[in-house]
């Protein structure tokens, strides 16, 4: 009767087995996956709270940095170097007033990274500089002492040494180019003044390598050595000159660079600017615009600058500025003065600055005297470096030009 109850209270298609119960699991196979899945994500969830990991989770990627600035190596095939930012202002250079755009720095810094435009060629070269304004860094530390340098023509300013007379010697007599004074005084003679240097230390290299000891060399303030370039100039014998930059009509446009003298400053603050660029380097006989047509017409400001030459001993080189100024100050002064008769390489090609260079031949012969300027582009140095050997064929005597200076002087 019990096995008949039992397979009638047994579900339809449901076989019992007589004597014996199956055993049957307590979880499906899909629920054991799901425990596995959770146990393994309780595990995971648990390394990440209590593993002292601050990139956990985070993709990472190991970077070689190298050193920066100057020493940091140069870039492998396929691999990009950053540039280091760096403030820049924007100057131009040449003889007289070059078509040059350029913008000042916004921030201050200790040093200051500045674009100089050559008006002829459009070569740009950035410069690293000292900072423009005045610091007591300034004061203590100017420019490194530069050998063959007269110490008692030397005077300390707040930026460094700056030249003076001492005992009736001056700097325009001390570092005054060699020449034949009495050959010169006989022969019709030319001086040439090549300007722009100290920018670009490869192009002022061969300037002074390949220029005759002749040519007197003018350099700009800036660059980041400009006095080791100045010693190599001068033991090449060549007469030095400083070239200070000076207010242009369309200032800031055309912005000479840092501590330009303007004609909207007082006259003390113009020379404290000026004491800044004769501290730049030293064994120079002279000084002369860079740029400046409107400071140089200007005659309120460039009084007090010319009244400084004096009492330093410099000459002063006009480049051949118009409505300059600077003749009839400078002869008030006595301070020796010369200005360019005309620039040489205007025109930038062989055949225009050889033109050039003939036209002045006929003024020296006409006068006694001519004064050329050019810059120191490759094809002027080419140019004057083959025309200057072919002088003595033509009856004229390359010099110096604080000797043209002199000569005019006293004729």
């Amino acid at each position: 009767m019990a096995e008949a109850a039992d397979e009638l209270s047994a579900p339809l298609g449901r076989d019992i087995a007589r004597g014996r119960r199956r055993f049957r699991l307590p979880f499906t196979k899909m629920q054991v996956l799901a425990a596995a899945l959770g146990l393994f994500l309780l595990i995971f969830a648990g390394y990440a709270l209590f593993t002292d990991d601050p990139f956990g989770g985070e993709p990472l990627v190991r970077i070689a940095i190298g050193p920066s600035g100057d020493d940091k190596p140069a870039a492998k095939p396929g691999e990009m170097v950053p540039e280091k930012p760096a403030e820049k202002s924007t100057m131009a250079s040449h003889g007289g007033e070059p078509s040059a755009n350029s913008s000042k720095a916004g921030a201050a810094s200790d040093q200051r990274t500045i674009t100089i435009i050559d008006g002829s060629s459009g070569a740009r070269h950035d410069v690293p500089i000292g900072g423009g304004e005045a610091s007591e860094k300034d004061a203590n530390a100017g420019p490194a002492a530069m050998s063959g340098i007269d110490p008692r023509l030397l005077e300390k300013s707040r930026y460094g040494m700056i030249p003076t007379m001492s005992d009736g010697l001056k700097p325009f007599t001390a570092y005054a180019g060699d020449v034949d004074r009495a050959k010169a005084a006989k022969m019709p003679i030319i001086a040439i003044v090549v300007g722009g240097l100290g920018v670009g230390a490869a192009k002022t290299v061969d300037a002074i390598l390949r220029l005759p000891a002749a040519v007197t060399l003018a350099f700009t303030p800036y660059g980041s050595d400009p006095a080791k370039l100045v010693e190599r100039a001068r033991a090449q014998h060549h007469e030095i000159l400083l070239q200070i930059p000076m207010e242009p009509y369309d200032y800031p446009d055309n912005d000479p660079g840092p501590q330009t003298l303007l004609t909207t400053l007082a006259p003390e603050q113009n020379v404290d600017r000026l004491y800044w660029h004769l501290s730049r380097f030293q064994g120079y006989a002279g000084i002369a615009n860079f740029m400046g047509a409107r400071f140089v017409a200007t005659d309120t400001a460039m009084a007090p600058i010319v009244r400084e030459a004096a009492k330093r001993g410099l000459g002063y080189f006009d480049d051949g500025l118009a409505r300059s100024t600077a003749l009839s100050l400078t002869a008030a002064q006595a301070v020796p003065f010369a200005k360019a008769d005309l620039a040489i390489d205007a025109v930038p090609t062989p055949g225009e600055i050889d033109r050039a260079l003939a036209k002045l031949e006929g003024l020296a012969k006409e006068r006694g005297i001519a004064v050329g300027v050019a810059s120191a582009l490759p094809i002027s140095i080419e140019r004057i470096s083959v025309w200057s050997r072919t002088l003595d064929s033509h009856g004229l005597l390359l010099v110096p030009l604080t000797t043209a200076m002199l000569k005019s002087k006293s004729s």
